[in-house]
């Protein structure tokens, strides 16, 4: 028979406890487990005025940040609606049904003031990477590092073409936040210093982002999200934004093992990288800087594509610093001294080998080797032996593992596009971008975490 509900008079008491209302399995219960953020208060007291009335309690605010980008809510507007509505939010955040969420607004004060100028949203990133490292998932040996793009909350129609634009007439007292920001990092290596090349396009609302084609369609403004692993459980250690163009992103990563080393104490045995960050100068200090095996392809633009012998036909003997010719003739070191110091920087990174004219004139393979009748040239980088040493480890059985073990990195960058939607960025700026990074990193690793260890944290062995 149907039934039907009865209405009768309403309560006037009623019994309710938020921790009975959020299932032991629900995905914020498992991550609270590894959240502290006891050291905030801390962390904040010396941006805080010892008057006045009480401010909204930053790690209530840090918390509703972690819950939007844990759960892909990137509007703030809606996280805070979503907050008001949704019990388990409510319980991560230690909010009562009758304690009132903050406005909206609060998020935008407090992100371009106290948390910036205390740098507090990597304090959280670095707080839940050294959980990682003490839950045991970070081994410390093998990292792996790549860049993507995202897009930039900036478009075509508000842009000047780089024949027109000219920072030294911008106004740094009514110029916007993120212009501020532009000028600031003009002499940032992952930023304004990256490269000299000027962009086709520079935008106005964000000029620090990069006009780019790199996906092979339309061209937007971007900034690149660099991300440094640990390949054990793929953790991220750290988190940069730079300039999306090569040499930006190969600063970054510096930056990154830089840092992880001073934070963590972490120096990995191999960085693991595709073929944009296997330029000489990058070899050469992963290798003789930091001791760092480099499993990454080496840029190599010596390969002729025209018939003739290219350089990896020619054998270099490293006791007479000579090269030996297919036809076995020897190319000598040129040791010409310059009068004038020459200024071009690719003449200070290569050396010249060069044949004597005699022995091409005579050579049978000569039309194979120097058709055009001068002799043989060629050029050695001055970090050849980084070079060298990346592809002997190419041939290695380790370097095919290597290369799947790259591959997850790319999974969080997907990760990071499909499940928590940072597909463009609302913040503007470099600042904004790292903000924007920094949390999404922070969830991710938490998310880890939770995947990692469901039923909580491992016990502690006395």
């Amino acid at each position: 028979m149907m039934g039907r509900r009865e209405k009768q008079q309403a309560e006037l008491f009623y019994e309710f406890s938020l921790e009975g209302h959020v299932p032991q399995d629900h995905l914020l219960r498992t991550i609270d487990r590894f959240v502290d953020l006891t050291s905030v208060r801390d962390h904040l007291q010396p941006f805080y005025s010892h008057t006045g009335r009480l401010s909204v309690d930053p790690e209530l605010m840090i918390r509703m940040l972690l819950v939007g980008y844990i759960n892909g809510i990137r509007s703030e507007r809606r996280l805070c609606e979503e907050v008001h509505l949704n019990l388990a939010y409510r319980w991560f955040c230690r909010l009562d049904l009758t304690d009132p969420v903050p406005d909206h607004s609060t998020f935008s004060k407090n992100r371009h003031g106290r948390f910036r100028e205390s740098n507090l949203l990597r304090v959280v990133f670095e707080a839940v990477v050294a959980r990682c490292i003490e839950e045991g998932v970070v081994g410390g040996e093998h990292f792996a590092s790549d860049a993507s793009l995202i897009e930039a909350d900036a478009n075509k129609q508000n842009s000047t073409a780089k024949e027109d634009w000219d920072p030294d007439k911008i106004n740094p007292e009514i110029a916007s936040r993120a212009v501020k920001d532009y000028l600031f990092a003009l002499d940032d290596e992952a930023f304004g210093a990256a490269t000299d090349v000027v962009p086709k396009f520079t935008s106005h609302s964000d000029p620090s982002s990069q006009w780019t084609a790199a996906r092979h369609g339309p061209a937007f403004f971007a900034y690149s999200n660099n991300y440094l692993i640990d390949t054990d459980h793929a953790i991220i250690v750290d988190v940069q934004a730079s300039r999306s163009v090569r040499t930006g992103e190969t600063y970054a990563t510096r930056t990154m093992i830089e840092r992880a080393h001073e934070r963590f104490g972490l120096w990995p045995e191999r960085l693991i990288a595709d073929t944009a960050y296997g330029s000489a100068e990058m070899l050469a200090w992963l290798v003789y800087d930091w001791g760092i095996e480099p499993h990454i392809p080496v840029i190599d633009k010596s390969k002729r594509d025209d018939g003739t012998f290219s350089r990896e036909d020619f054998v270099y003997e490293r006791e007479t610093d000579s090269y030996i010719c297919p036809a076995g003739k020897q190319l000598l070191r040129n040791r010409r001294k310059f009068q004038t110091v020459r200024a071009d920087q690719s003449d200070l990174d290569f050396v010249k080998y060069g044949a004597a004219k005699a022995d091409c004139e005579a050579c049978g393979l000569r039309q194979q080797c120097c058709p055009k009748g001068a002799p043989r040239r060629l050029l050695r980088s001055k970090y050849e032996g980084a070079r060298q040493m990346a592809r002997d480890i190419a041939k290695t059985e380790d370097y095919a593992i290597s290369c799947k073990l790259r591959k997850k990195v790319e999974m969080l960058f997907a990760h990071l596009k499909r499940i928590l939607g940072l597909r463009r960025l609302r913040l503007r700026g470099p600042n904004g971008a790292n903000d924007e990074f920094l949390l999404a990193a922070t969830a991710q690793n938490l998310r880890k975490l939770a995947k990692l260890f469901p039923g909580g944290p491992k016990p502690q062995t006395a």
